[in-house]
Protein backbone atom coordinates (compact mmCIF):
# COMPACT_ATOMS: atom_id res chain seq x y z
CA UNK A 1 0.00 0.00 0.00
CA UNK A 2 3.01 2.57 0.71
CA UNK A 3 4.57 1.50 -2.62
CA UNK A 4 1.77 2.41 -4.71
CA UNK A 5 0.96 5.80 -1.94
CA UNK A 6 4.51 6.72 -3.34
CA UNK A 7 4.29 5.79 -6.68
CA UNK A 8 1.02 7.95 -7.40
CA UNK A 9 2.17 10.66 -5.17
CA UNK A 10 5.43 10.65 -7.78
CA UNK A 11 3.39 10.46 -10.82
CA UNK A 12 1.02 13.40 -9.34
CA UNK A 13 4.31 15.15 -8.75
CA UNK A 14 5.63 14.47 -12.36
CA UNK A 15 2.70 15.32 -14.01
CA UNK A 16 2.37 18.98 -12.18
CA UNK A 17 5.89 19.37 -13.18
CA UNK A 18 5.13 18.74 -16.56
CA UNK A 19 1.96 21.11 -16.69
CA UNK A 20 4.18 23.68 -15.37
CA UNK A 21 6.74 23.46 -17.69
CA UNK A 22 4.62 23.11 -20.70
CA UNK A 23 2.57 26.37 -19.33
CA UNK A 24 1.32 28.53 -22.20
CA UNK A 25 2.72 32.20 -21.64
CA UNK A 26 1.40 35.09 -22.44
CA UNK A 27 2.78 38.15 -24.41
CA UNK A 28 1.02 41.55 -24.47
CA UNK A 29 2.07 43.30 -27.46
CA UNK A 30 4.56 46.18 -26.81
CA UNK A 31 3.00 49.45 -28.84
CA UNK A 32 5.98 51.26 -29.05
CA UNK A 33 7.71 48.16 -30.94
CA UNK A 34 4.70 46.85 -32.52
CA UNK A 35 4.31 48.74 -36.25
CA UNK A 36 0.93 47.32 -38.44
CA UNK A 37 1.69 48.98 -41.29
CA UNK A 38 0.39 48.43 -45.14
CA UNK A 39 0.49 49.50 -49.16
CA UNK A 40 -2.00 50.11 -50.98
CA UNK A 41 -2.11 51.23 -55.06
CA UNK A 42 -2.89 55.05 -56.28
CA UNK A 43 -5.12 55.02 -59.46
CA UNK A 44 -4.00 51.59 -60.96
CA UNK A 45 -0.28 51.31 -61.09
CA UNK A 46 0.40 55.17 -61.01
CA UNK A 47 2.27 55.11 -57.50
CA UNK A 48 1.71 53.25 -54.55
CA UNK A 49 1.11 54.64 -50.82
CA UNK A 50 2.40 53.52 -47.61
CA UNK A 51 1.00 53.94 -44.06
CA UNK A 52 0.63 52.78 -40.65
CA UNK A 53 -1.57 52.51 -37.76
CA UNK A 54 0.03 53.93 -34.79
CA UNK A 55 -2.40 52.59 -32.19
CA UNK A 56 -2.44 48.91 -31.53
CA UNK A 57 -2.81 46.30 -28.62
CA UNK A 58 -3.21 43.04 -27.95
CA UNK A 59 -1.30 39.75 -27.12
CA UNK A 60 0.25 36.35 -27.87
CA UNK A 61 -0.42 33.58 -25.90
CA UNK A 62 2.71 31.21 -27.14
CA UNK A 63 3.36 27.38 -26.01
CA UNK A 64 6.67 26.67 -27.69
CA UNK A 65 7.02 23.20 -26.24
CA UNK A 66 3.39 22.12 -27.56
CA UNK A 67 4.26 24.21 -30.53
CA UNK A 68 1.13 26.26 -30.64
CA UNK A 69 -0.48 29.52 -30.03
CA UNK A 70 -3.28 32.38 -30.22
CA UNK A 71 -2.96 35.94 -31.59
CA UNK A 72 -5.33 38.63 -30.62
CA UNK A 73 -4.83 42.39 -32.19
CA UNK A 74 -6.80 45.30 -31.87
CA UNK A 75 -5.87 48.04 -34.58
CA UNK A 76 -7.35 52.09 -33.40
CA UNK A 77 -8.60 52.67 -37.20
CA UNK A 78 -8.25 56.77 -36.84
CA UNK A 79 -4.74 56.40 -36.13
CA UNK A 80 -4.33 55.60 -39.93
CA UNK A 81 -1.36 57.20 -41.01
CA UNK A 82 -0.38 58.22 -44.34
CA UNK A 83 1.95 60.89 -43.50
CA UNK A 84 -0.18 63.18 -45.47
CA UNK A 85 -3.32 64.78 -43.26
CA UNK A 86 -5.84 65.11 -45.94
CA UNK A 87 -4.94 61.83 -47.04
CA UNK A 88 -5.66 60.66 -43.14
CA UNK A 89 -8.76 62.88 -42.92
CA UNK A 90 -9.95 60.84 -46.34
CA UNK A 91 -9.45 57.36 -45.05
CA UNK A 92 -11.02 57.81 -42.18
CA UNK A 93 -14.25 59.37 -43.27
CA UNK A 94 -17.35 57.44 -44.04
CA UNK A 95 -16.22 57.00 -47.86
CA UNK A 96 -13.44 54.54 -46.29
CA UNK A 97 -12.95 53.17 -43.04
CA UNK A 98 -15.87 55.57 -41.39
CA UNK A 99 -13.72 55.01 -38.34
CA UNK A 100 -16.95 56.97 -36.12
CA UNK A 101 -18.73 54.00 -37.24
CA UNK A 102 -16.04 51.16 -36.92
CA UNK A 103 -13.19 52.34 -34.70
CA UNK A 104 -11.39 49.15 -34.40
CA UNK A 105 -10.40 46.39 -36.41
CA UNK A 106 -9.49 43.76 -34.77
CA UNK A 107 -7.07 40.19 -35.73
CA UNK A 108 -7.75 36.58 -34.44
CA UNK A 109 -5.73 33.70 -35.61
CA UNK A 110 -3.42 30.83 -34.64
CA UNK A 111 0.48 29.90 -34.80
CA UNK A 112 0.66 27.34 -37.31
CA UNK A 113 3.21 25.88 -39.69
CA UNK A 114 5.85 25.35 -36.94
CA UNK A 115 9.65 25.00 -38.15
CA UNK A 116 11.93 24.00 -35.75
CA UNK A 117 9.85 24.86 -33.05
CA UNK A 118 8.98 28.73 -34.51
CA UNK A 119 6.01 29.35 -36.02
CA UNK A 120 5.92 30.22 -39.54
CA UNK A 121 2.21 31.30 -40.18
CA UNK A 122 -0.58 33.13 -38.51
CA UNK A 123 -4.08 31.33 -40.32
CA UNK A 124 -6.61 33.89 -38.77
CA UNK A 125 -9.71 36.38 -39.59
CA UNK A 126 -9.98 39.85 -39.77
CA UNK A 127 -12.58 42.13 -39.01
CA UNK A 128 -12.62 45.36 -40.51
CA UNK A 129 -15.33 48.00 -41.39
CA UNK A 130 -17.89 45.67 -39.77
CA UNK A 131 -16.75 42.41 -41.85
CA UNK A 132 -14.97 39.02 -40.98
CA UNK A 133 -13.01 37.66 -43.38
CA UNK A 134 -9.97 35.32 -43.41
CA UNK A 135 -6.32 36.82 -43.90
CA UNK A 136 -3.57 34.61 -43.39
CA UNK A 137 -0.27 35.72 -42.63
CA UNK A 138 3.05 34.63 -43.28
CA UNK A 139 6.16 35.08 -40.28
CA UNK A 140 9.25 35.87 -41.89
CA UNK A 141 11.30 36.33 -38.30
CA UNK A 142 10.36 34.95 -34.81
CA UNK A 143 12.71 34.76 -32.03
CA UNK A 144 12.24 34.81 -28.23
CA UNK A 145 15.03 36.15 -25.91
CA UNK A 146 15.58 38.35 -23.05
CA UNK A 147 15.66 41.64 -23.71
CA UNK A 148 18.80 43.32 -22.30
CA UNK A 149 17.14 46.87 -21.75
CA UNK A 150 14.07 45.36 -19.70
CA UNK A 151 15.69 42.18 -18.26
CA UNK A 152 12.11 40.40 -19.90
CA UNK A 153 11.70 37.73 -22.08
CA UNK A 154 9.95 39.57 -25.36
CA UNK A 155 8.93 37.55 -28.55
CA UNK A 156 9.04 39.49 -31.60
CA UNK A 157 8.29 38.74 -35.24
CA UNK A 158 8.11 40.37 -38.92
CA UNK A 159 5.04 38.91 -40.66
CA UNK A 160 3.12 39.93 -43.87
CA UNK A 161 -0.22 39.19 -46.07
CA UNK A 162 -2.17 40.30 -48.36
CA UNK A 163 -6.31 41.35 -48.15
CA UNK A 164 -8.60 42.69 -51.13
CA UNK A 165 -10.18 45.85 -48.99
CA UNK A 166 -13.10 45.84 -51.56
CA UNK A 167 -13.75 42.49 -49.73
CA UNK A 168 -14.42 44.21 -46.33
CA UNK A 169 -16.67 46.98 -47.85
CA UNK A 170 -13.40 49.37 -48.33
CA UNK A 171 -13.77 49.96 -52.08
CA UNK A 172 -13.14 54.08 -52.25
CA UNK A 173 -10.53 54.12 -55.91
CA UNK A 174 -12.56 51.04 -57.70
CA UNK A 175 -14.13 53.08 -60.14
CA UNK A 176 -11.30 55.03 -61.02
CA UNK A 177 -9.22 51.92 -61.43
CA UNK A 178 -7.26 51.51 -58.22
CA UNK A 179 -5.90 48.42 -57.41
CA UNK A 180 -7.94 46.67 -54.46
CA UNK A 181 -4.69 44.47 -53.17
CA UNK A 182 -3.47 45.70 -49.82
CA UNK A 183 -0.14 44.28 -48.65
CA UNK A 184 0.40 44.13 -44.70
CA UNK A 185 3.59 44.18 -43.04
CA UNK A 186 3.74 43.89 -39.37
CA UNK A 187 6.35 44.37 -37.04
CA UNK A 188 5.48 43.01 -33.56
CA UNK A 189 7.13 42.57 -30.08
CA UNK A 190 5.28 41.16 -26.99
CA UNK A 191 6.43 41.28 -23.78
CA UNK A 192 6.46 38.36 -21.35
CA UNK A 193 3.75 38.63 -18.73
Amino acid sequence: MTTMLKAALAAATLAMTAAAVAAPTTYALDPNHTYPSFEADHFGGLSVWRGKFKSSSGQVVYDKDAQKGDVSVTIDAASIDFGHDKMNDHAKSAEMFDVAKFPTATYTGTLAAFKDGKPTEVHGNLTMHGVTKPVNLKINKFLCKVNPMMGKEVCGADAEGTLNRADFGVSYGQAYGFDMTVTLRIQVEGVKQ
